[in-house]
């Protein structure tokens, strides 16, 4: 079962960085919920939908994980992005990820974490 949620993981951030907004809504329960910096929560199908389509300020990149652990229906990763932004701008970043499993396999929960110096 771990390998599947680790694989499932990896699924995620390929389906994101495709801008790929239904094999995004398919990894994710109908009510998920995504805690980011920044925004309130989003929970659920719609306002997930309205997120990727639409209000995320990422225009294009790419994840990569390098750190991946999985504690029961938690997986925990720690990662870089390198992209664009709407606006042209670069970016690059390091990021950490909690995502919780539901018990059909679907992720019901992520919160994402960014590296950025606040002083």
């Amino acid at each position: 079962m771990s390998e599947a949620k680790k694989a499932h993981i990896h699924h995620y951030f390929e389906v994101v960085d495709a801008a790929d907004v239904e094999g995004v809504l398919d990894i994710l329960t109908p009510d998920a919920t995504y805690r980011r910096p920044g925004y309130p929560d989003m929970v659920g199908a719609d306002v997930l939908r309205a997120f990727y389509e639409g209000e995320r300020v990422i225009e294009s990149g790419r994840h990569s994980v390098h750190t991946l652990v999985l504690e029961g229906d938690e997986g925990f990763v720690g990662g870089s992005f390198e992209g664009v932004l709407k606006n042209g701008d670069q970016a690059s970043l390091e990021f950490a990820d909690l995502f919780r499993f539901a018990p059909d396999g679907k992720v019901s929960f992520r919160h994402s974490y960014f590296y950025a110096p606040l002083v």
